[in-house]
C-alpha cells in the first residue's frame, strides 16, 4: 500500500471530526522478509505484512486512543468511536492536544530503494550462504555458525489531523547477520557481526564476516584482568551504545519527570569539550534519517551537546507545551502507540585518527569487543553505570591478550566528561547512528584481585 493511499484513508477519517473535538489519524503498512540458512541450506524463509491505524481524539482537554491492525473500513470506523468513548472516560490535562503546524517546511530525504523489490530472492539466499560459508573458512578455529540470515522490509507511514498535518513517507531496508562459535577446551566463544543498508547492494558482507570472526577467535583463551582504573578504546558500535544511553537520558519525558542526571542543567559543561553530539534526521547518509516525526511534523537537527555544553532537550508536542520550548520535532510512535520523544539519527561530530591511531595512542587500556547487562546496568536516572564487558588489553599502543569475565564501573556523568579523544572514522549504523571511535579515560575495572 502506498503512502498516498494511506494519507487518504487517514483524511477519510478525521474528516469526520465533530466541531467540538480534534483528531489524529496514523495509518501504517509494512512488509518483511527475512530468510534464514544453516549449514548450506535454507533453514526458513518468510514474509510477513502487517497493517495498523492509530487514532487520537482530544476533548476538553482530555485524550481517547485506540488502534487496530487493519485498515478495513469498518475497522477504522470503529477505532474511531473507541477513541471517542476512551476520551470521555480520561482526566483532563491541559498540556494535552495534537500537534500543531509550526511552519518548518520538511527536508525531502528519498528513503525508498527499488533493490530490495528488484533483487531476485534467489540472489538474497546466496548473500546469507555466502555469508555463513565465509565465515566458516575465514579462521580455522571457527568451529561453526549458529545463525546467519538475510532480511530486508518495505514500509509506509502517513498521518493527518484536523489541525492541517499531512504526511506520508515510505522507505526500504535490508540487514545482514551473523553469529560464529569457536571452542576453548569446555568453552564457547561467541561473536557477532551485521550490517544495514537502504537495500541489498549496500550490505558489506566483508565487513561483516570480518567484525564476527575477529570477536570470535580473538577472545580465545580470554582470562580475567586485574582490578583497576583503565582507558577504554570503542569502536563507533560501542560508542554509539555509550553515547546513545546518554543522549537517551535528553528527552523531554525523562526531564519533566525529573529522572534524568541532566535536568536543569542546560548551559553547564556536561561532557569533555572534545564532544559535539546532535539528533539530526535530516542527515540523508543515516538509516534514521526521516522527513517527519511521529506527530507529523518536520523533523529538523538537534544540538544536544556543542563542545562539551548542553543546548536543550528532545521533545514531542506534549513535552514541548509543559516545558514551555515547544516541540522539537522529536516524536516517535507506531501506529499501535502515543506518541513520545526519542532519539531519531544521533551523530557525534569525527575528531581525527582511526581506531588503530587511538589504540596506539593510548599506550595502556582495553579495547571493548561487547557490553553486557545495559539495561540492566545502567541507571538512567541517577546515571550509576556498572556493565560486564570483554575486549583485549592493550599494551605499548597494540593489542595484547583477551579478557572477560570482569565489570566496568563508572557513571554517564563521569564517562562524558572523561572522553579524552574522539576519532575520525565516522560510521553511519544500520542502527541509524553516526558515531566515530572514543577514547574513555579513568573507568573503574573490577576484575581479579
Amino acid at each position: 500500500m502506498s503512502p498516498d493511499e494511506l494519507l487518504a484513508l487517514a483524511k477519510g477519517l478525521t474528516a469526520q471530526a465533530c466541531s467540538t473535538e480534534e483528531i489524529e489519524v496514523a495509518c501504517s503498512f509494512g512488509r518483511s522478509r527475512t530468510i534464514r540458512v544453516y549449514d548450506g541450506e535454507v533453514e526458513s524463509m518468510t514474509t510477513a505484512d502487517n497493517t495498523g491505524i492509530g487514532v487520537r481524539v482530544l476533548v476538553d482537554g482530555r485524550e481517547g486512543f485506540a488502534s487496530a491492525g487493519s485498515l478495513d473500513s469498518d475497522v477504522m470506523a470503529e477505532t474511531l468511536s473507541e477513541a471517542r468513548d476512551n476520551a470521555r472516560f480520561a482526566e483532563a490535562d491541559p498540556y494535552v492536544g495534537i500537534a500543531q503546524p509550526d511552519g518548518l517546511d520538511a527536508v525531502e530525504i528519498d528513503l525508498w530503494r527499488s533493490g530490495v523489490a528488484d533483487t531476485a530472492t534467489a540472489d538474497k539466499i546466496a548473500m546469507a550462504l555466502s555469508l555463513e560459508r565465509q565465515v566458516r573458512e575465514a579462521d580455522k578455529r571457527i568451529s561453526g555458525v549458529r545463525t546467519a540470515a538475510y532480511s530486508d522490509s518495505e514500509s509506509a507511514f502517513a498521518l493527518a489531523s484536523t489541525a492541517g498535518i499531512e504526511a506520508a513517507t515510505n522507505a526500504t531496508g535490508a540487514s545482514l547477520m551473523v553469529q560464529a562459535l569457536a571452542e576453548d577446551g569446555d568453552r564457547t566463544q561467541t561473536g557477532f557481526g551485521w550490517d544495514g543498508g537502504r537495500q541489498p547492494a549496500d550490505l558489506d558482507i566483508d565487513s561483516v564476516v570480518k567484525r564476527a570472526v575477529s570477536q570470535t577467535v580473538d577472545l580465545l583463551g580470554a582470562t580475567k584482568p586485574a582490578t583497576g582504573t583503565i582507558s577504554l578504546v570503542l569502536d563507533p558500535h560501542l560508542s554509539a551504545t555509550v553515547l546513545g544511553l546518554a543522549a537517551g537520558t535528553l528527552t523531554g519525558d525523562r526531564v519533566i519527570k525529573g529522572r534524568s542526571p541532566f535536568v536543569d542543567r542546560v548551559g553547564e559543561q556536561i561532557s569533555s569539550p572534545l564532544v559535539t553530539l546532535v539528533d539530526d534526521p535530516t542527515n540523508h547518509q543515516s538509516l534514521g534519517a526521516d522527513s517527519h516525526d511521529g506527530e507529523g511534523l518536520a523533523c529538523r537537527r538537534i544540538p544536544l551537546i556543542v563542545d562539551g555544553v548542553l543546548q536543550g532537550f528532545l521533545h514531542d508536542s506534549y513535552t514541548g507545551r509543559r516545558s514551555g520550548s515547544g516541540s522539537t520535532g522529536s516524536a516517535l510512535r507506531g501506529t499501535r502507540g502515543l506518541p513520545s520523544p526519542g532519539i531519531q539519527a544521533l551523530a557525534a561530530e569525527p575528531g581525527s585518527g582511526s581506531l588503530e591511531d587511538l589504540i596506539t595512542d593510548v599506550g595502556e587500556g582495553l579495547l571493548v569487543f561487547s557490553l553486557a547487562g545495559i539495561h540492566s546496568g545502567v541507571n538512567p536516572v541517577s546515571g550509576d553505570f556498572s556493565v560486564g564487558a570483554e575486549g583485549r588489553m592493550i599494551r605499548n599502543g597494540e593489542l595484547a591478550e583477551p579478557v572477560s569475565e570482569f565489570t566496568l564501573g563508572s557513571t554517564l556523568q563521569r564517562l562524558l566528561l572523561d572522553i579524552s579523544r574522539v576519532g575520525g572514522d565516522l560510521t553511519h549504523l544500520p542502527s541509524g547512528t553516526s558515531m566515530p571511535s572514543i577514547v574513555i579515560d579513568g573507568v573503574a575495572l573490577s576484575g581479579a584481585g
